[in-house]
């Protein structure tokens, strides 16, 4: 007993020492430990007395350790490829060669002996051998094939349609392994600058689909590799088509609608709904996917430029809708758009907040979906310059959900009221304790807001400049665009040079787009990239410009020029992922 502990004391100390002396680059003092603990344990030894007597270019005696350790048992490839290895450091390739096909010629059918000699070819970097070694391994085990280890070593050697063959003949042969091959995927795809996989990808799963149409699973992944791209009309038309086979009944393509407008991509969002109130009244999704289609109308119409022509087609459109669908607490988020349709788009306010009175009185609507419709209020109130009560109706909020996110926008919102009065200090003061109560949760817009304010009061404690701004904002959000962009103008002109200059250009720049005068929202932006290159505003006056160019103009070479100035100017910008994308799309890498 007290010999035992004396070697496991001894053993131990071996192990230190050797270390030690690893760890300090004196690799000769560090063999001497590693061969007397090599001798008590060889299998935890080996590899770094290996390492540090190929360190020390003692190759005889390394060439003995690893023969010696090859007659120890089992694994015997793996020690052909550290022969081999050794052989090629001291330069001899032709004996390192052999070693190498010994390794993989005389293979067991063992699947640890398989991977322990793949993945010393792989972390020597022999991509190649180790590839040959899955290959040779799957004829031996047939029950394990190495897919996802060959797939990775073709995505390693760049063979990237030999790499996407090998992923869908795994998931052919086992769907279960669907999602398994699609999170391996998606990674490579967020990778895939030049989008060659996404291109590669789609085109062999368009031909899986002409070879084998019974196979859905193809189509699935299709319909996946389209949303991963966020190529939502190639969704759509998917979505469409594996309805129509499954009898899905539309659950996938209301889904998709749902993604698409969190998405804004409104028109195809507008094109699934429709789809599934196409099936008729007694289609279980109907009256959902009609709430949802016109919501999704709205939001396309006055996220751009629209002519009243087009809002009075919208209201008709809301009106029939509520005279078939009723005036109830499942329709009642209809009856929020046409309420803001009707007070902020088509100047009827008095009825806007009359439609949003009205839904606040229902007694089914949750306690929750009534702050978010009294909130709504709160915004027409101002648009009625009834401020007062907006602030008494935000304050309420505020007050019943004083922990909820629903209370802290409240909260912001009544600060946003503030500082349209020139309130600015109590803003602030609203705004700070938002940021300290909860930093992640607080809205970009609010932070914005707090940003803007601390910019424009300088050391001087001038606020002319932002008074006049703040008033300026009120009267846009009252959709006085005219009055709005007359006392912008006076801004520049009492206060030139100034910081906010570039504020003041951005939000003409947004009142002009609405308006539709395209060319004076590209020149305002473009005078912020032009003056303000590294302000907070730079990078997203310079995607708003392609996004003109792109939907507004049609003028697809200046939008993918402007995308690509942006992705070489801006590379950390917030909007880079989708700059990029829409260049792709616009240079064509997309095939539909």
């Amino acid at each position: 007993m007290l010999l035992s502990l004396f070697t496991s004391a001894q053993g131990l100390n071996n192990l230190d020492l050797a270390r030690q002396y690893e760890s300090t680059g004196e690799f000769d003092k560090a063999a001497v430990y590693y061969e007397k603990q090599y001798n008590i344990d060889p299998f935890g030894t080996y590899e770094p007395y290996l390492k540090c007597l190929k360190q020390i270019k003692d190759y005889k005696e390394a060439e003995k350790l690893i023969k010696k350790q090859a007659k120890r048992g089992a694994g015997a490839g793996k020690y052909n490829v550290d022969l081999g290895l050794l052989y090629e450091l001291e330069g001899d390739n032709e004996k390192a060669k052999k070693q190498f096909e010994t390794a993989i010629k005389n293979l067991h059918p063992d699947v640890g002996d398989i991977y322990a000699v793949a993945n010393s070819f792989i972390m020597n970097g022999k991509p190649d051998l180790a590839l040959e070694t899955f290959l040779k391994g799957r004829s031996l085990v047939p029950d394990n094939n190495f897919g996802f280890d060959i797939a990775e070593l073709y995505g390693r050697k760049g063979e990237t349609q030999k790499m996407i063959d090998e992923y869908l003949d795994i998931m052919t042969e086992n769907t279960m392994f669907q999602a398994n091959v699609q999170s391996v995927l998606q990674y490579k795809l967020s990778q895939d600058s030049d989008s060659n996989l996404a291109n590669l990808l789609r085109l062999s799963l368009l031909r899986k689909i002409q070879r084998e149409p019974s196979q859905l699973i193809y189509s699935e992944f299709l319909y996946w590799l389209f949303m991963q791209e966020k190529d939502f009309e190639s969704a759509y038309i998917q979505a469409k088509a594996l309805d129509k086979k499954t009898g899905d009944t539309g659950n996938r393509i209301y889904s998709l609608g749902e993604i698409c407008i969190s998405n804004q991509a409104w028109t195809v969002a507008e094109k699934c709904f429709d789809y599934i109130v196409a099936k008729g009244s007694n289609h279980p999704l109907y009256i959902r996917a009609k709430i949802a289609m016109l919501s999704a109308a709205f939001e396309k119409t006055t996220d751009s430029h629209y002519t009243q022509t087009e809002l009075l087609a919208l209201e008709k459109q809301f009106t029939e809708a509520l005279q078939e669908l009723g005036k109830n607490s499942i329709t009642a988020p209809l009856m929020v758009k046409h309420a803001q349709l009707e007070a902020f788009y088509l100047d009827k306010v008095a009825e806007g907040r009359k439609i949003l009175e009205e839904v606040i009185a229902m007694p089914a609507l949750s306690p929750n979906y009534i702050a978010e419709v009294k909130l709504e209020l709160g915004d027409i109130m101002i648009l009625d310059s009834d401020l007062w009560e907006a602030s008494l109706t935000y304050s309420q909020v505020d007050k019943d959900f004083k922990h909820d996110a629903i209370g802290r926008e409240a909260k912001f919102r009544n600060a946003r009221l503030s500082y349209y009065l020139g309130e600015f200090e109590w803003a602030e003061a609203q705004l700070s304790v938002l940021k300290q109560a909860t930093s992640q949760l607080i809205s970009n817009d609010a932070l914005d807001l707090a940003l803007l304010i601390s910019d424009n009061i300088g050391d001087d404690s001038i606020t002319e400049p932002l008074q006049i701004y703040s008033r300026a904002e009120l009267l846009a959000f009252q959709h006085k665009n005219d009055l709005a962009l007359q006392t912008l103008d006076s801004i520049l002109v009492l206060y030139p040079g100034r910081k906010i200059t570039a504020n003041v250009w951005f939000k003409q720049a947004g009142i002009y787009l609405t308006k539709g005068d395209f060319e004076k929202a590209i020149t305002l932006y473009s005078d912020i990239v032009k003056n303000y290159a590294d302000g907070v505003l730079a990078d997203d006056a310079l995607f708003r410009i392609g996004g003109i160019y792109e939907n507004n103009l049609k003028d697809t070479e200046k939008a993918k020029s402007t995308y690509e100035q942006f992705i070489d100017k801006y590379p950390s910008s917030v909007f880079i992922a989708e700059a990029r994308r829409h260049y792709r799309l616009l240079r064509g890498d997309k095939i539909n």
